[in-house]
């Protein structure tokens, strides 16, 4: 089948695909005597594995990782097992740096009056220089109090 063919049976754009080739994740589908790449329905079932990898948020090297091991016969399943739980353990990590901003953006939203008023404590903690301690000139009110002074 032709690139276009693998792309909707496996679900990943021809983009995708010439990407992954290009990256050695997938072999190079060989060629027709015209130049356009021939794909068998092995290179889909790959392709597929990828796409559904991608979905569950593995990196490029994990997924190089667990292809290599779902190829290999002999593997143990220990070591896609702890593929899988450290990319858990980096899931989580993300979930509470993510339950960090949104806690924090809710926090700044509770504190802005948002009226008429030109104040708002969400600009000036935007504008506010953490790494030095002091805060960005301001465009509010002169002397407003940051929110860590409020």
């Amino acid at each position: 089948m032709n690139i276009g063919q693998a792309a909707a049976a496996s679900r990943v754009s021809a983009k995708m695909i010439r990407h992954y080739e290009a990256i050695g994740l997938i072999d190079p589908a060989p060629r027709t005597g015209s130049g356009y790449r021939v794909y068998s329905q092995s290179d889909v079932h790959t392709l597929a594995f990828i796409r559904r990898a991608r979905d569950l948020g593995f990196s490029i090297e994990q997924i190089r990782d667990l292809l290599a091991l779902w190829r290999d016969q002999d593997r143990a399943s220990a070591d896609v097992k702890r593929i899988a739980l450290g990319h858990v353990e980096a899931l989580r990590a993300k979930m509470d740096e993510l339950q960090g901003v949104i806690d924090t953006l809710v926090h700044l939203a509770e504190h802005c009056h948002g009226d008429d008023r030109p104040d708002c404590p969400i600009l000036h903690e935007l504008a506010a220089s953490h790494d030095h301690g002091e805060a960005a000139p301001s465009r509010g009110a002169p002397g407003a109090p940051r929110l860590e002074e409020a």
